[in-house]
């Protein structure tokens, strides 16, 4: 018994080989898929898309977000901010509470969501990639141009899109299988969300959002705080790199998911710990068994859209 032991404690000891410690890296998606993977958003001023990237990341926030904003679609103003800001969600899925038919449409398309997050966490760079050819196409195709709503301008041969009225936002409802000039396939499973989705030509605009001052102004995860750092190709937070701290996705680089000194600053200014980071673990791009209100659901990259939920409008004043 002690010989069995002994040989046990020696295998146990003996060192990794190159093999067993080098992970086979995932294909990456293609230029192709990842245009396909952000058509729904690249039309979205600068600070809504990386908003909505970083999101991404954090899947199951962006569902309870959405079903917390149901159930208490009473809230306005100062006491929605106040009561968004106790809840422990990452910064940038509290600031989509603003635009509410965002928040609906992530969630309705959670498949689309989950694919979105796991390429933002592993291809950052060729995601801005592609939200800038998706831009050039829908520009070449003439359906991209300043107007009352937005304003297109193009640095250095990257297009910027800001709003027009610098204390109003309005989100563009469009087919972003259509927009773009040539259509290609639509994003498997692909729910189309009312206020979000217009079938029709062009752009389709809702009710502007209200960002001044008074509205989230007095909150760290407000609207001015985002930007799309096109320079870096990732998300600009307070002028600086946000690193998403979300351990929903396996990042296939081998990289570990650390924020810079930004998430310390976000700490201070009183933000609560994602609920991700709170569970611990690493998980791959899929993910499963996450229930809400009763139901289990299996979400994956590639899997169907999830249903249920309702249309929240063009968002609050």
């Amino acid at each position: 018994m002690r010989t069995w032991i002994l040989v046990f404690m020696l295998i146990a000891q003996q060192p990794a080989t190159a093999d067993s410690q080098a992970a086979p890296e995932a294909a990456q998606q293609t230029p192709e898929q990842l245009q396909q993977l952000v058509a729904p958003i690249a039309l979205y001023p600068d600070a809504l898309v990386a908003q909505i990237l970083t999101a991404s990341t954090y899947p199951a926030e962006v569902v309870e977000a959405d079903r917390w904003m149901q159930q208490h679609s009473d809230l306005k103003g100062d006491d929605l901010g106040n009561a968004v800001n106790d809840q422990s969600w990452d910064p940038s899925v509290k600031a989509l509470t603003q635009f509410p038919s965002v928040l609906t449409n992530m969630d309705k398309n959670i498949a689309w969501t989950s694919s979105l997050g796991d390429a933002y966490v592993n291809q950052q760079s060729d995601v801005m990639t592609a939200v800038q050819v998706m831009r050039q196409r829908a520009q070449q195709a003439g359906n991209l141009a300043s107007d009352a709503q937005e304003q297109v301008t193009t640095e250095d041969s990257t297009i910027v899109i800001q709003p027009t009225n610098p204390d109003v936002v309005y989100v563009p409802a469009y087919d972003p299988w259509t927009i773009y000039g040539d259509p290609f396939l639509v994003y498997p499973g692909w729910v189309g969300v009312p206020g979000i989705f217009y079938d029709g030509s062009g752009f389709a605009w809702g009710v502007g959002v209200g960002i001044g001052l008074g509205a989230y102004g007095g909150f760290g995860w407000g609207w001015h705080h985002w930007d799309a750092d096109w320079h870096h190709h990732g998300v600009g937070f307070d002028h600086r790199p946000y690193v998403s701290r979300s351990t929903t996705f396996l990042n296939r680089r081998g990289v570990v998911n650390r924020a810079p000194p930004v998430f310390d600053h976000q700490a201070a200014r009183g933000f609560a710990q994602p609920r991700d980071m709170a569970r611990g673990g690493t998980r791959s791009g899929a993910f499963s068994g996450f229930g809400h209100g009763g139901t289990t659901r299996g979400f994956s990259a590639q899997g169907h859209a999830s249903s249920g939920g309702g249309f929240h409008g063009g968002g609050h004043h």
